[in-house]
């Protein structure tokens, strides 16, 4: 029987290169005070050994854990993995968070709270407790949740409000909610659309509110009325279904409508359809997110591409920075979403013919 492989550990490396073990601890946490004929030395002796740096020898060099912990709400992050629909935050932000936390040798684990529980606290002090993470990411609703903020700030964590904009404890960075919504109205704006509708999100979210600021602020400078064109959905397909059906079978509707998620979109579309209303021809439709789901309807959904790896991937910065002892920004961090046209937007028809008219 062939011999198991003895695994190489922080000794072996010392010993290959003759150093002490907290100066190859020093190394592998990429401290400045390690001199750079140093850093070679024991560099030339890790990749000589093939060793893969542990957390616990990490650890050597201080206090710190290495870990990251990224705080999801609970409810909606399960209702969303058990409906199966395609909905990817959650995937998005391992994929930022984790490949950002591998560059700086550091892990990143995910955590459920449910902001509504009693018990939210105790939930909260357990998981730090258990992990002893060296920064917590909190995601919406519980960003601004000042239960939660509160109870991090007196724990001395760095953490990182993602959906945040209040300069409260903690570091916050936005995906520009309200500068998206203006964006995506705006386009509609310079198609022809005039009777803009806007489907929106939970109130429970901050960024629902950011949201319709953004679409009413673009209406105003176009002189419009909003006037009947607002309807608050919960960010489930149900509750766009019933805002769709509301604004479309109003006798002055929309021409061009936006859900402040892509659940809600596909909703909008589904009942355009029993409608006898053809997307984009009798209504132009925008999205919020960019799930994978949009890009395969019936047209194409144009979207608004929601940043989250690239916030996930920021905050993990902003965490290490803190630890290193960096003074947080003093402004709000902003990640800036894009709009992704696809098939689901088209000029209104009276602005083409007005057009050809004065053509």
């Amino acid at each position: 029987m062939a011999r198991r492989r003895q695994a190489v550990t922080i000794k072996h490396v010392a010993a290959d290169a003759g150093v002490s073990l907290q100066t190859v601890s020093r190394v592998i946490n990429n401290e400045p005070s390690v001199r750079p004929e140093m850093k070679n030395r024991v560099q030339a002796s890790i990749d000589k050994l093939g060793y893969v740096p542990s957390i616990a020898a990490q650890r050597m060099s201080g206090s710190r854990s290495y870990l990251i912990l990224a705080v999801n709400d609970r409810d909606r992050t399960i209702a969303d993995w058990q409906a199966r629909q395609g909905t990817d935050w959650v995937d998005q932000m391992l994929l930022g968070g984790m490949l950002k936390c591998a560059e700086h040798g550091y892990r990143m684990i995910v955590e459920l709270v449910d902001t509504h529980s009693d018990h939210v606290e105790r939930e909260l002090l357990a998981a730090i407790a258990a992990l002893q993470p060296d920064g917590i990411i909190l995601t919406p609703p519980h960003s601004d949740n000042a239960q939660i903020v509160t109870l991090l700030a007196d724990q001395n964590i760095p953490f990182v409000r993602i959906g945040s904009e209040e300069m409260a404890p903690g570091i916050p960075v936005s995906m520009d909610d309200e500068g998206s919504a203006r964006q995506a109205t705006r386009h509609l704006l310079q198609n022809g659309h005039r009777r803009i509708g806007f489907i929106a999100g939970s109130s429970e979210y901050n960024l629902s509110g950011w949201r319709v600021d953004g679409w009413a602020a673009a209406m105003a400078e176009a002189g419009l009325s909003t006037s009947g064109l607002l309807v608050e959905g919960d960010f489930s397909y149900a509750s766009g279904a019933m805002a769709a059906r509301a604004l479309l079978t109003d006798p002055d509707r929309p021409t061009a409508i936006i859900a402040s998620n892509d659940q809600m979109a596909l909703a909008t579309l589904e009942v355009a359809v029993e409608l006898g209303l053809d997307v984009p021809s009798d209504l132009s439709l925008i999205s919020f997110d960019n799930t994978p789901l949009v890009h395969f309807t019936r047209p194409p959904l144009t979207a608004v591409d929601q940043p989250i790896a690239m916030t996930a991937s920021k905050a993990v910065e902003l965490i290490i920075a803190a630890q290193k002892g960096e003074a947080p920004p003093a402004e709000l961090t902003l990640v800036s979403a894009t709009l992704v046209e696809r098939g689901s937007v088209a000029a209104l028809k009276e602005a083409i013919e007005v057009a050809s008219a004065r053509g």
